[in-house]
């Protein structure tokens, strides 16, 4: 369900950019007005179909927003930071060792003294 909802917010938000791209600002832009005569639309009329072009995408984008925000929290499921079982104890994997885990991991003792090379 929420895959088909986000095809149709993304079907909305392109076909928005399309109609804001297409309406006559100030600076010109890609507006569809400039000649004067008896095109499909006048000016006017022109302007008023993509304002509510305008609107009625705008409020479906802010619904399908809306939709898939809730969508996303409602699946999520409340967890708390704070653990309230104890942590597990695992067993080690090899056997248990007389010293204990950091006895194991000692280096070998060097000698205490320097060591005059031997020769043959």
């Amino acid at each position: 369900m929420q895959t088909v909802i986000i095809v149709i917010h993304l079907m909305i938000v392109a076909t928005l950019i399309g109609v804001v791209l297409l309406q006559r600002s100030e600076g010109g832009g890609l507006g569809v007005g400039g000649g004067g005569g008896g095109g499909f639309m006048s000016s006017r009329g022109t302007t008023n179909l993509l304002t509510r072009t305008t609107a009625i995408l705008a409020a479906g984008f802010f619904i399908t927003s809306l939709f898939l925000s809730w969508l996303a929290s409602y699946e999520r499921k409340p967890a708390s930071i704070i653990n309230t079982s104890p942590a597990p104890i695992s067993q080690p994997g090899g056997p248990a060792v007389p010293g204990g885990l950091l006895d194991s991991l000692k280096k070998p003792e060097a000698p205490a003294a320097p060591q005059a090379p031997q020769s043959k």
